[in-house]
């Protein structure tokens, strides 16, 4: 009895799911985080995570639409957010199977809650901790001053006796 893949567990994979171990692979080998960012985070191209609302389309994570702008492009429309074309499956030639797929991964991306931090959001709320933990490490050798010279006081205090 020979299966083509496992149906449970963390190897169970439904075709164009977002888990398939070659989605990244798919991602780097068409170039699409040259203009989408690695984490979906946009730049040159359309922000995939939260994805960008475009003009004349009622649902961006529609399947088919996302589909269908991968396999065919995008022109510019007025009033969309970036004025960018899409390429034609990426401006690389990557298989039908890897289209769905990463459709499957734009959709899970933003299902899964907020996206990950944009670095300037990153360092903002980094410098905020540091400078926090400056003040009050700044704030204990106050008090550990004053405790302190209060004991050299009480000691020659004590030697004068």
């Amino acid at each position: 009895m020979g299966r083509d893949a496992p149906t449970t567990g963390p190897e169970a994979v439904r075709p164009g799911g977002p888990g398939r171990a070659g989605i990244l692979a798919s991602h780097r080998r068409s170039g699409c985080g040259a203009c989408h960012g690695a984490s979906l985070e946009g730049g040159v191209g359309a922000t995939l995570n939260p994805i960008e609302k475009l003009s004349g389309v009622p649902n961006s994570l529609d399947p088919s639409f996302l589909i269908a702008i991968i396999t065919n492009g995008r022109d510019p429309q007025p009033g969309d957010p970036r004025q960018t074309k899409m390429p034609v499956k990426g401006g690389a030639t990557i298989s039908e199977q890897d289209i769905k797929d990463l459709a499957s991964y734009i959709i899970q991306a933003n299902r899964t809650g907020e996206p990950p931090l944009t670095p300037g959001e990153l360092a903002k709320r980094t410098i905020f901790f540091v400078g926090v933990g400056i003040v009050v490490m700044v704030f204990i050798t106050y008090l550990l001053a004053q405790y302190n010279m209060r004991w050299i006081a009480r000691r020659a205090a004590a030697r004068r006796r």
